[in-house]
């Protein structure tokens, strides 16, 4: 059945615009007056926008559904804050599970401990194992019996990426850092593989009834104590399951070098025909977080000094990113410190804009580097959402970075002004899977209302206001720039896209700019079909 779209705004290529648009086919047919696309399909359903807003689907191009479903199953600590509200879940959830052989799970926020750092003993009168992953995915906070389970002790050394926190006498303090999640985390029950399909399939609901129409999965691979999620994209694409236009970015393994290139091809390979699912990315992890310490920096951290790491040698990085350019991979980093970014960027020196690569987090950039994006035909990939003051950001981020590092963070106004194209995303579970919330921050550099840092003294003080983003450009990012990244023919409204569209309970350019967050999604259709409603 066709279907006209009518009764509201359209944010077009061309700006937000008062006309109607008519779907066909599951295509868009036509965008024009309401009066002539009625007579061009007269049996036509008709979808009232009612005051509201018909955008093209969003694109969230840097984030983890498998993961965030398999989370929102286990011990989910992501809707509560606090050590006392993490001790009040951690338990009521070992009541409700107690032939489970594991408490695992995560959510939690490093700016809930003194210092970031929670501490074995505080899970210490449960009477299993316990396993919680960091919100950031950067650190796991563990009970004494799984350091037990996994033979640490004072005498275990660190792993070359990561760090085992220690108490003044060495005993280590139930924190792991990066690398060494793993010494616990692959001990923790894998999940089965009706498990991981359960996982998908929740997450793209959830993502479904936030307008998320398609998007680039950062890690397909194993991580952190995650297993391998390839099989099950494959495995829902080829059911039919998979109905979100998806690109995975595979996982380079960082304790390895260039032989693993044809492992990577050979994984490419399996997607091939997939018509929802495609994985032409390589994601590398050039550093970790600020708040640890491990984000790559040109100058030591104040107060605690060091530089961070960088988990791939900048020479070798070189020659791995253009061996993958070479075979057409699109090479997707994740860099937070200014060294990482820069080194993200040497790394792409003669590679070919083509292949559309980009650089996720940007936290901190050297200003000297900002033109160089543009320069090399790098995407910005953006989220937004971290760009606020929060408890992390003020007492556990400024403090460690000093000036005038602190004022180079998340230049979004910048790196537009030097021609640097722009996509976005959330990083989900690490952060709300909301794109309206993302564009909020970009546009106001504040907390959104409703979120859990609202609340903090300075939530709603602008962070660098100089770099707020206007919401024509934020919503750009989220649809017509993650859709490019991720090779989709949706993105646009205009004749002849796929008709995911969505459409918003209100029009946010019409609303002042501090409530934009007070959008909501009414309605979500793929390919002229509704998906959520």
């Amino acid at each position: 059945m066709d279907i006209l779209f009518r009764g509201g705004r359209v944010f077009t290529p061309d700006g937000v615009r008062e006309t109607a648009v008519l779907v066909s086919g599951g295509r868009i047919a036509a965008v024009g007056a309401e009066g002539e696309l009625a007579r061009r399909a007269p049996s036509h359903e008709t979808v009232d926008l009612a005051g509201g807003l018909l955008t093209p689907g969003f694109t969230d191009a840097h984030i983890h559904p498998v993961q965030a479903g398999l989370e929102r199953a286990k011990c989910d600590l992501s809707e509560v804050y606090g050590l006392d509200a993490y001790l009040a879940a951690i338990d009521a959830y070992a009541r409700r599970h107690p032939d489970k052989e594991w408490i695992d799970g995560g959510g939690w926020d490093m700016s809930a401990f003194p210092g970031g750092l929670p501490h074995r003993s505080q899970l210490d009168h449960l009477d299993r194992p316990v396993y919680l992953i960091q919100r950031d995915h950067h650190a796991a906070w563990v009970n004494g019996r799984a350091l037990e389970r996994a033979g640490i002790t004072r005498d275990t050394p660190d792993p070359a990426d990561g760090r085992i926190e220690r108490d003044p006498d060495g005993t280590p303090s139930g924190v792991l850092h990066e690398g060494a999640m793993d010494l616990v985390g692959l001990l923790t029950p894998r999940p089965t593989p009706r498990d991981l399909d359960a996982a998908l399939d929740d997450a793209q609901r959830h993502l479904f009834s936030l307008g998320v129409t398609g998007w680039q999965d950062a890690i397909v691979g194993s991580y952190a104590g995650s297993d391998d999620q390839l099989p099950t994209y494959l495995s829902a694409a080829r059911q039919g399951r998979l109905r979100a236009r998806v690109a995975g970015a595979l996982w380079w393994d960082r304790t390895r070098g260039a032989e693993q290139i044809d492992e990577l091809v050979a994984r490419r390979a399996e997607a091939e025909g997939l018509d929802r699912f495609r994985a032409g990315s390589v994601k590398i992890m050039q550093d970790g977080i600020t708040e640890n310490f491990t984000a790559a920096t040109l100058e030591p951290y104040c107060l605690c000094g060091g530089t961070g790491l960088s988990y791939v040698d900048p020479a070798k990085l070189r020659e791995y990113v253009a061996e993958l350019d070479r075979l057409g991979f699109q090479v997707h980093f994740h860099a937070i410190g200014e060294r990482a970014v820069r080194e993200a960027l040497d790394s792409f020196e003669g590679t070919d804009p083509a292949n559309r690569h980009h650089i996720a987090h940007l936290q901190i950039i050297e200003p000297s580097d900002v033109p160089r994006f543009a320069a090399l035909g790098v995407t910005a990939n953006l989220q937004p959402l971290w760009a606020t003051h929060h408890a992390q950001m003020d007492e556990l981020t400024l403090p460690y970075l000093g000036e005038p590092r602190s004022s180079w963070q998340y230049p979004f106004k910048d790196l537009l002004e030097h021609g640097t194209r722009l996509c976005a995303g959330s990083d989900w579970p690490v952060s709300d899977a909301d794109p309206i919330q993302g564009m909020h921050v970009a546009v106001n550099r504040t907390e959104p209302g409703g979120s859990v840092h609202a609340s903090y003294p300075t939530a709603r003080t602008p962070f660098l206001p100089g770099q707020r983003l206007d919401l024509a450009t934020a919503m750009a990012a989220y649809t017509s720039g993650s859709a490019w990244i991720n090779r989709s023919p949706a993105g646009l409204v205009e004749p002849g896209r796929p008709a995911d569209l969505v459409v918003l309970d209100r029009d946010p350019f019409a609303l002042p700019p501090e409530e934009i967050w007070t959008t909501r999604v009414r309605m979500t259709f793929v390919d002229g079909e509704p998906v959520h409603q």
